[in-house]
């Protein structure tokens, strides 16, 4: 007696007890993947203090182990021709995670400083990929030459962050004739960074024992994300569901868990300060790893307007939130809300768009309350810095 799940597929007939299997796919392979993926995070952290890291690099490491899910995800629909669930994956999640690691946890800590060099140092370089993806996603640069132009950055970055800016790195800003003032700032905004991510980030010391359970552990996130994707593509064809909403909103939420419930937890004990550079160090690696690299490879197929945008809102969020709190040396529970508030919108103006329901209607009405929203979480966080700095 055949299993009923509500719908259809395609040719009309009715869904059996091969969505059920479906489902118990999906859900197996995202418990199994986020949990191993987490062990990959803690492992190599282990082995980067082994190496002698400094902290802004292990957060690096730290969020390119925490994306694995939504690499593999991602890498897993490029292979099998899904473009827009790859998409909706990386973009998606980062949209997700600005909302969740951001929005959330400032409602939970009430506020949180940050060191305005910081903010410029890794907002540049953030800012700089997500306008990248808008330019590939959009058709206006190729993928291969946005890869080249968002790996020069991101590789000085690193290199900035491994040496703060002494050794070969400074002599090198000699030899460019580089201001002194400039240079100092550079190597006070790593040091600032790495302040921020001392407490978040307290590794042991690691042995060989760890590099062997890294590599278990990132075999199992492949092997599970890629179950949890092939699985989630099969649903949604299914049940007719958008293959955009898929990726942009179901697997986008779901690989991103891990940071979200470590940044509120973060959050909660007063490390908050830590979430801005986890938040913008991630979504920088999901583009360039788990988009611009792959589709440099396989291709990212023809552009369409709900990956246009997704990237459109991913890339005006993380601007919006950079100005935020540069602007008030940190970020309030208005700017959280506002942030909350945005990526509900962005939901219901991208289901408005992948199922064309008065789409003429309700996406530019809810640009409107977002940018409502924006303007008015402006002013009340406005209003508590100078609060702030007054006292």
């Amino acid at each position: 007696m055949p299993i009923w799940w509500g719908s259809s597929n395609t040719d009309g007939a009715p869904i059996t007890g091969q969505s059920v299997l479906a489902v118990v796919a999906f859900v197996v392979g995202a418990a199994i993947s986020l949990a191993a993926s987490q062990r990959l995070v803690s492992r190599l952290e282990r082995i980067g203090a082994w190496l002698g890291l400094s902290e802004a690099l292990l957060g690096m490491l730290a969020a390119l182990a925490a994306d694995a899910p939504e690499i593999s995800a991602s890498v897993s629909a490029l292979a099998g021709h899904q473009q827009r669930v790859s998409a909706g994956v990386v973009l998606g999640s980062n949209v997700f995670n600005l909302a969740a690691l951001l929005g959330l946890g400032v409602l939970v800590a009430g506020r949180i400083r940050l060191h305005r060099r910081v903010v410029v140092l890794g907002g540049t370089v953030a800012g700089w990929v997500a306008v990248v993806a808008l330019a590939v996603i959009s058709g206006v640069l190729p993928v291969p030459a946005g890869l080249v132009l968002a790996v020069l950055v991101l590789g000085l970055y690193l290199i900035l962050l491994g040496t703060e800016g002494r050794g070969i790195v400074g002599r090198a800003m000699d030899a460019a004739g580089l201001p002194w003032r400039w240079q100092a700032w550079l190597r006070s905004a790593v040091t600032e960074e790495e302040i921020e991510l001392e407490d978040a980030i307290q590794p042991g010391r690691g042995r060989w024992p760890d590099v062997a359970a890294a590599g278990v552990a990132l075999a199992v996130v492949v092997a599970a994300s890629v179950a949890m994707e092939r699985a989630a593509v099969s649903l949604g064809r299914r049940n007719g569901v958008p293959e955009i909403i898929v990726g942009g909103l179901v697997l986008a939420a779901v690989t991103s868990l891990p940071n979200a419930v470590a940044a509120i937890y973060l959050a909660a004990r007063g490390r908050g300060h830590a979430t801005l550079s986890t938040a913008l160090n991630s979504n920088t690696i999901n583009v360039v790893v788990g988009l611009l690299l792959p589709g440099a490879v396989l291709g990212l197929g023809r552009t369409t307007p709900q990956a246009v945008l997704v990237v459109a809102w991913y890339a005006a969020l993380t601007l919006a939130v950079l100005v935020l709190a540069w602007h008030h040396g940190g970020l309030s529970r208005g700017t959280g809300a506002v942030v909350v508030v945005s990526y509900a919108a962005f939901c219901g103006s991208l289901l408005a768009s992948a199922y064309a329901v008065a789409a003429a209607v309700f996406v530019p009405a809810l640009s409107i309350v977002a940018a409502a929203a924006v303007v008015a979480g402006f002013r009340r966080a406005r209003v508590a810095g100078q609060g702030i700095d007054e006292a």
